[in-house]
């Protein structure tokens, strides 16, 4: 069984569709696993979030923040930015059955040495213990009541972990690290404006899987969320989000082997269309 981590999707189907052509994928046994934004941005995130959803327990995805941007406008909670694609999403007949289903998907995913996250973790947590922090998050997102926490998970602060957090302040902490995080300090005091090349960084910031002594470097994190970033096959992290709504590529990387599969994407303007020459 082979296990394939493609980068963040951002309602783009096509290049899904045709990096899937591209891999030796063996459908009855080998998985998928989505680094999350499957939607937002993309011309096709109605489609995108019906394919993935309708892979069932052949993928697993993690939420990113553009899958939380949707809950929150789905919800009232957020207006449309300038940009998004998520109104046919919120019109379609399935719309209560996309939401639900997204809602109900983990926020970080744990498996056999790997662990799968949007953006990153806090330098203050062990893998062990940020799965056990996403448990809490995707817990209230599952409750009858979700609607309080959706209402109440935008915002910068606390901008740092603490043990002694509790309530809404310990449950943003945990979205903002594992669905924005790009940048933190030593101490794990997280940057959220910095989205270019991790080069003239803020003065004691770092990119967070470069923080010496990160509880978690032991383990092989994969992320996406950077699409400045670009591709990086580290032997403790994966970065996947090469840029496909920008034009770059749309990456696929077999696990067991760091096999690299990639497919080039065409440039979309600022509001979803094909950019033009």
């Amino acid at each position: 069984m082979s296990t394939y981590a493609i980068g963040d999707l951002q309602g783009c189907l096509t290049p899904l569709e045709s990096l899937l052509s591209k891999l030796p994928m063996d459908w009855s046994r080998d998985r998928l696993w989505f680094v999350g934004d499957l939607v937002n941005r993309g011309p096709q995130s109605l489609e995108t979030l019906r394919f993935v959803k309708s892979l069932g327990s052949r993928a697993v995805t993690v939420l990113g923040n553009h899958d939380l941007h949707l809950l929150c406008v789905a919800e009232g909670f957020a207006r449309h930015h300038e940009g998004d694609t998520l109104r046919p999403i919120l019109e379609a007949s399935d719309c209560d059955a996309l939401l639900e289903w997204l809602r109900c998907q983990p926020l970080m995913h744990c498996e056999n040495g790997f662990a799968l996250v949007h953006a990153g973790l806090l330098p203050q947590w062990t893998v062990s213990q940020a799965g056990l922090l996403a448990r809490e998050v995707e817990a209230a997102l599952q409750m009858p009541n979700y609607r309080e926490f959706l209402k109440v998970m935008y915002g910068n602060r606390p901008h740092q972990w603490s043990d002694e957090l509790t309530g809404m302040d310990r449950l943003r902490v945990i979205t903002n690290a594992m669905t924005r995080l790009r940048l933190c300090t030593a101490e794990g005091e997280m940057e959220f404006t910095h989205k270019g090349e991790p080069r003239n960084l803020p003065r004691g910031y770092l990119p967070w899987y470069e923080v010496p002594e990160r509880r978690s470097r032991a383990d092989k994190i994969i992320f996406g969320h950077w699409s400045a970033l670009g591709l990086r096959l580290d032997s403790n992290v994966l970065a996947l989000d090469t840029g496909c709504l920008w034009g770059g590529q749309l990456t696929a990387v077999r696990l067991e082997d760091q096999a690299l599969f990639q497919v080039q994407c065409e440039k979309r303007s600022h509001h979803g269309g094909l950019q033009h020459p």
